[in-house]
């Protein structure tokens, strides 16, 4: 069994629709794959009413946290989307993207890139719209060469020339939202240095302490050394361990399948969660 528990859709920054990131799952050959846009449900149910036959969907969404002014992920899987306190949060973040997004491009107007909020729009698409789509602006206009290449202290990331800060969830509230939304919770790619300052393993044993189901381990983000240290962890703390693609469609190189969870880790998320459950294909539209 192959399971992918890390992907989005346009319904935030991918560049599938979440019926052709499904249909792509199936034919990537995943056995699992979880839905998990950026703070938003959006996409769930032209995910479902595509699945093809032979394809289970998890339906999750990758929540916004800041813990001591360091921002992070954390996944949330099979909680019950009309749930009103999660929800409630989740609106609180989302509509927050708009005026940041806005003020990026005002930043990088400042800085004399001719980036215009009317193209951002068009790249988001009615997603949930967020750094990078901007950084996808930046691709076009020439300015960066890739999307990762705008994730520096010179442009989009945390702290750099032209970024602005949002609303996000501390993350022991996330995770208390999340369990009483009956969901499990997992905190994404936890080492991804690349991205900025990581939060430190004293904090993950207090957000263990506190709920926290897993981390994700084996993702693009992180080396072998990376991933030897949150295995040892992971053990140490009691905690599940995941890998996914954090797959993006053609914004990023990462394919589906790139890296999967363990079937048992998987069922072992499935009899935890009570918010919701996965959703077999029965083949499609």
């Amino acid at each position: 069994m192959r399971v992918d528990l890390h992907c989005h859709s346009t319904a935030s920054d991918g560049t599938d629709t979440p019926a052709e990131l499904v249909r792509n799952a199936a034919t990537a050959g995943l056995d699992v794959v979880a839905l998990t846009d950026h703070d938003t449900t959006r996409g769930y149910g032209e995910a479902i009413a595509a699945l093809p036959a032979g394809l289970t969907l998890v339906t999750g969404a990758e929540l916004s946290c800041r813990i001591d002014g360091v921002s992070m992920h954390l996944l949330a899987y099979l909680f019950d989307p009309e749930e009103p306190a999660l929800l409630a949060e989740r609106e609180l973040v989302r509509d927050d993207r708009v005026p940041r997004a806005q003020g990026m491009v005002a930043r990088l107007n400042a800085l004399g890139v001719p980036v215009t909020w009317e193209q951002v729009e068009r790249i988001a698409a009615g997603g949930s719209v967020g750094r990078p789509h901007v950084a996808t602006a930046l691709v076009e206009l020439g300015v960066v060469p890739t999307v990762s290449d705008a994730f520096t202290e010179e442009w989009l990331a945390d702290g750099g020339r032209a970024y602005v800060p949002k609303h996000e969830t501390d993350p022991f509230e996330a995770i208390r939202l999340v369990k009483g939304a009956g969901g499990v919770t997992v905190f994404a790619h936890p080492a991804a240095v690349k991205r900025g300052r990581t939060v430190p393993e004293t904090a993950i044993a207090e957000m263990a302490a506190a709920g926290l189901d897993g981390i994700e381990v084996d993702h693009m983000d992180h080396d072998a050394d990376a991933r030897t240290r949150l295995r040892a962890l992971a053990d140490e703390l009691g905690l599940l361990v995941t890998g996914s693609s954090d797959y993006h469609g053609s914004r990023k190189t990462v394919s589906l399948g790139a890296c999967t969870t363990d079937p048992e880790v998987y069922g072992e998320i499935t009899r935890r969660a009570t918010g919701a459950f996965p959703v077999p294909g029965t083949g499609g539209i």
